[in-house]
């Protein structure tokens, strides 16, 4: 497989004219980005131009160009209404590594270059933010210019935008901090910050964003600070640069990002020392296929840094762009454009009927992608989604991927408004909607097609836990007439299934003991399977555990449910209408007559080994399932909660743990793995 940095040039074009059209679209493509804050190109087919000509380049030393955007950072300084700022220190650029590879080639070069001294304190890693770099420049410890990046020598003076920023302080906290002191970091936006601002900005009639990065860029560069502090604008430091060679109070990166902190300054999360590469190569695979999709803000990588400030004075930099002792470890992009080309309505369990958007493939974190999550049709509207649209993809780890919103100025006149439905699209049941709910439903009980994913729901983990049961597997068994409902599956026998094709004698034997174990489960997580609207795992268990039996929940009236403290009004009803429904009566009387559990046991964690304990999980467990170790903390009375605070007890940490773990390390809560935990529920 070719290396990134052997990309070929086009066949038959020779080297100095393709090595001058890829400076012109380079050029081209900078200038959108940085100086119009208008992507042209995708930072992937950007990366690929740039590695292109950085190839020929090298290849034909005869075609290098002083000029060339190879020996550049960002772009020229545009001609506009902010006045022009020169940095203090040069603000450099990295070099990209796109695999493990080509980071071990980089390890190489530095090995070579200052021996095994890196070993000493090995490398400090940081998330490489996805946003608009900025330099503040400190004096006394007050804030006094804050500048964009521009050409890495002079940026433009955004100082008064800077100041409408909330996580830039005014004045450092702490001590120790130079006269004179360059702060570096990224502006950027949320993704929740990021979809507010563009729902609002729809409702008001205005041309909503591209995406995070470049709606953080553009709004540094208003012309009125009162424009900018209307975006939800947030700021990770990650570095700094002091005239002249003062004698810092620290010796490793990671010592500057704790002083960073102590300063007042906010730092990223999820950095880490590494001793080793290996431990890098580690810490960037779980960043990529796991963390990432967490976290609240866009990030594009990590970057690795020589830990050892001397080793990195001694590196040094190439061209004044270029650090030897750091470079990025680009992920591939959860990011991509692509054409809208259908809004499809599809029927849920519960009746809900949600747009699904139906894309051109285009590949996104790895993985080609046809269609995306669109949640209701009035953030269709809000968004401003027209089938034809360009529009910008997010791929958050292994789940449908969600579109960020359109590129509007690659509109052409020929996009078409999309229109919500207003009867359902399997069985023609006109949709119900709430006033205060967003979401259309099918109020059709029997409608098919709430069917298969109502029945894949009460077979999942969270629910009636039935092994084995596949969406695959469902479809053939509504498909051959054995299963219409939930409660068709207590019907079932070996000999029924066994003739189906990939039913074998053990397999269909196997699925009926799944089945026949299932009705032990608690009336719980009955309720959470059956799918009755706004009721999920949480509020069954406290229903449940408050009417104890399915007869007292089937006679209970909409103000005796609604007196649940959790319970709330909309729920009540939908809970009361539900066990009211004559189709939802013939489903319980299935599972009367199978013999399926319809009781919640008497809990007795009153006095159990974690009475009173908060108890946060993260992470992957080695044995224990999510759903297994919040039965088992509950069952000795501790409570799950899904955020960590001072209130927390104890935070349980797996595998890949995010960002939970490192709350509570900065929090003092006691961490603990699946072996504590167990331990703990020992008396």
């Amino acid at each position: 497989m070719p290396s990134h940095r052997d990309e070929p040039a086009p066949a038959g074009v020779p080297p100095a004219a393709r090595a001058a059209e890829l400076r012109r679209l380079i050029e081209q493509a900078a200038h959108a980005y940085y100086v119009q804050d208008k992507p042209s190109l995708s930072d992937a087919a950007y990366d690929k131009l740039f590695r292109e000509l950085q190839a020929i380049e090298r290849d034909h030393p005869d075609l290098r160009d002083a000029d060339s955007p190879t020996n550049r950072i960002g772009a020229s300084v545009s001609e506009s209404h902010l006045a022009k700022h020169t940095h203090l220190v040069a603000m450099a650029s990295l070099d990209n590594a796109f695999d493990e590879g080509e980071l071990g080639a980089w390890e190489e070069r530095v090995r070579k270059l200052v021996g095994d001294a890196v070993a000493t304190h090995g490398y400090c890693c940081e998330l490489k933010i996805d946003g608009a770099a900025v330099s503040l420049t400190y004096r006394d410890g007050s804030l006094a210019v804050g500048a964009t990046r521009g050409n890495g020598t002079v940026g433009e003076d955004v100082t008064a935008n800077i100041h409408t920023i909330a996580d830039i302080p005014r004045h450092l906290d702490g001590k120790g901090w130079p006269e004179v002191i360059e702060l570096r970091g990224e502006v950027y936006m949320t993704f929740d910050g990021f979809e507010r601002m563009n729902a609002d900005r729809a409702k008001a009639g205005e041309e909503v964003f591209a995406n995070p990065r470049n709606s953080a860029a553009g709004a540094l560069r208003q012309k009125d600070p009162r424009e900018t502090a209307r975006k939800p604008l947030r700021f990770f430091g990650y570095a700094f640069a002091v005239p002249g060679n003062p004698t810092l109070p620290f010796k490793t990166q990671w010592e500057l990002l704790e002083t960073l902190a102590g300063w007042g300054i906010p730092v990223a999360p999820q950095r880490r020392a590494c001793a080793t590469l290996d431990d890098v190569h580690a810490w960037a695979r779980g960043l990529e296929s796991t963390i990432r999709a967490d976290l609240p803000f866009a990030i594009d990588g990590g970057v690795v840094k020589v830990n050892q400030l001397t080793l990195q004075s001694e590196l040094g930099v190439v061209g004044g762009r270029v650090p030897r002792w750091a470079i990025a470890r680009k992920f591939a992009p959860d990011i991509a454009e692509t054409t809208l080309l259908a809004i499809e309505a599809q029927v849920g369990r519960t009746g809900a009927i949600t747009p699904r958007a139906v894309l051109a493939p285009v590949e996104v974190g790895g993985a080609t992608i046809n269609y995306a999550t669109l949640h209701n049709f009035d953030l269709v509207a809000e968004k401003d989604l027209r089938i034809g649209d360009t529009v910008q993809v997010k791929r958050a780890g292994e789940v449908i991927p969600q579109i960020l919103g359109p590129v509007p100025e690659r509109r052409t006149g020929t996009e078409q408004t999309v229109v919500a439905p207003t009867e359902c699209p399997v069985c023609r049941t006109k949709v119900e909607r709430d006033e205060e709910e967003v979401a259309i439903y099918c109020p059709n009980v029997a409608c098919a097609g709430r069917r298969l994913e109502a029945l894949a729901h009460f077979t999942t983990r969270d629910a009636m836990d039935v092994r084995g049961l596949s969406h695959q597997r469902l479809e053939q068994l509504i498909a051959a007439g054995l299963v219409n409902d939930a409660g068709d599956l207590y019907s079932l026998t070996a000999d029924r299934i066994a003739g189906l094709e990939r039913f074998a004698e053990r397999s269909a034997d196997q699925l009926i003991a799944a089945i026949e174990t299932s009705k032990q489960q608690p009336l719980s997580r009955l309720l959470n399977a059956i799918g009755i609207r706004h009721v999920g795992a949480e509020s069954a268990k406290l229903i449940a555990r408050s009417f104890v039996t399915m007869d007292a929940l089937e006679a209970a009236s909409v103000e005796d449910l609604e007196a649940l403290h959790g319970v709330g009004h909309t729920m009540a009803e939908a809970v009361h209408a539900f066990f009211h429904d004559p189709k939802a009566r013939q489903l319980i009387a299935k599972f009367r007559a199978a013999g399926v559990r319809l009781d919640e046991p008497r809990s007795a964690n009153a006095s159990g080994a974690l009475k009173g304990k908060k108890i946060v999980l993260t992470g992957t467990l080695p044995t224990l399932s999510r759903t297994q170790a919040t039965e088992m903390v509950e069952a000795a009375g501790g409570k799950v909660t899904s955020s960590v605070s001072k209130a927390t007890d104890y935070v349980v940490a797996g595998e890949e743990a995010g960002s939970k773990l490192e709350k509570a390390q900065q929090l003092g809560v006691e961490v603990i793995d699946e072996a504590g935990l167990l331990r703990l529920l020992t008396p």
